[in-house]
């Protein structure tokens, strides 16, 4: 078992971004090879209860300073994570399990905010301290979801890279404490999870504090998303693929609105409509709060992705571009959801990319 440090506070400051950001429209050629990985869907769990509360009539203002917090509309929503002290519990390991390649791959638990989490650890072969990356994966049904399923060709291929990974489970998953209602609903229990868990990789002496990421996959970008606005500084660079929206609207009508009438009843009942309480909405949407990420952005998206609409990626991108934030995003001709054919380039592009940012200081 890898000994523990003491935990190591972040220690980074917001950089300067360009004042516009690029967007790559690659032609790649399909290629086979990559397994497909399975649907991820980001529909989320029935919930049972929304708590009812008002919330302003105007929509929460947003700031580019990690000092001058913006007003929370609501007790649930991003400005209220932004005000959280989260820590993260030490990493435990459970087992050890079968790896494949040359790295330790262990069931582990950690504490995120009261809440118990599992999730899968790959150690590269070496000394250390190696870079770090928390994969933040997408919907999976959880009465079905098995510890460290949905990024499991992303967890080998960058731990073959040199990349300590830690993948979360997430609250309600595998072998983690039961979720709320509200925590699966709006994500920020998810977002808390993920938070925790860079924390508690920072407490690892095997991993380089000042050198840290975090990768999110449909559900798990918008969770990514809404890391970088609430706790900016926290990671070096993020990556995500295929996204759903960084538009809480979006999703809610992509999703809830067809598809979990109840749901929709008791927010509604709660908190009002979109049309009736824009705050409410615009204060779990990352986009709201675009210009507090201080972190360099990649985003991949396949034109033929039928789950989550390209155009999602462009409006964050534009959205993105207009906060002066460092975010790029690449296009795929002819890729769908899950990323199979160019699966293997998206992922020499965001090596290649962590390698540029991951550089510590």
């Amino acid at each position: 078992m890898t000994p523990l440090a003491p935990h190591r506070p972040a220690r980074r400051c917001r950089r300067a971004v360009p004042a516009a950001s690029l967007v790559l429209v690659l032609a790649l050629a399909a290629c086979s090879g990559a397994p497909r990985e399975e649907a991820e869907a980001p529909s989320p769990s029935t919930t049972t209860s929304f708590a009812a509360g008002s919330a302003p009539s105007s929509a929460p203002s947003a700031t580019g300073t990690a000092d001058a917090l913006p007003a929370a509309p609501h007790e649930l929503s991003l400005p209220t994570l932004m005000r959280e002290e989260m820590v993260g519990g030490p990493l435990q390991r459970v087992r050890e399990t079968a790896a494949e390649g040359p790295y330790q791959r262990f069931e582990v638990t950690y504490d995120s905010s009261g809440t118990t989490v599992s999730g899968v650890l790959l150690v590269p072969e070496g000394p250390g301290p190696f870079p770090a990356v928390v994969l933040a994966h997408g919907y999976i049904e959880p009465s079905a979801y098995v510890t460290g399923q949905g990024m499991r060709r992303e967890q080998d291929r960058l731990a073959r890279a040199g990349y300590v990974v830690l993948h979360t489970d997430y609250r309600g998953h595998a072998a983690s404490s039961p979720a709320g209602d509200l925590d699966r609903e709006s994500r920020l229990g998810y977002t808390r999870d993920v938070v925790n868990a860079v924390r508690s990789l920072e407490r690892e002496t095997v991993v380089d504090a000042d050198r840290t990421a975090v990768v999110g996959r449909s559900m798990g970008g918008a969770v990514a998303y809404n890391v970088l606005v609430t706790q900016p500084g926290l990671v070096d660079a993020a990556v995500v693929f295929a996204p759903v929206s960084s538009d809480f609207v979006d999703n809610y009508e992509r999703w809830a609105v067809p598809e979990r009438a109840d749901v929709v009843e008791r927010l509604t009942a709660g908190v009002g409509t979109p049309e009736e309480n824009p705050a409410f909405y615009a204060g779990l949407s990352a986009r709201t709060y675009a210009d507090r990420i201080s972190e360099p952005v990649l985003i991949h998206h396949g034109t033929a992705d039928d789950t989550c609409p390209l155009v999602w990626s462009q409006e964050t991108q534009a959205a993105f571009t207009a906060a002066g934030v460092d975010s790029t995003l690449l296009t795929y001709p002819g890729e769908g959801h899950a990323f199979g054919p160019q699966f293997e380039v998206s992922m020499e592009r965001t090596i290649a990319f962590l390698g540029e940012h991951l550089t510590g200081g």
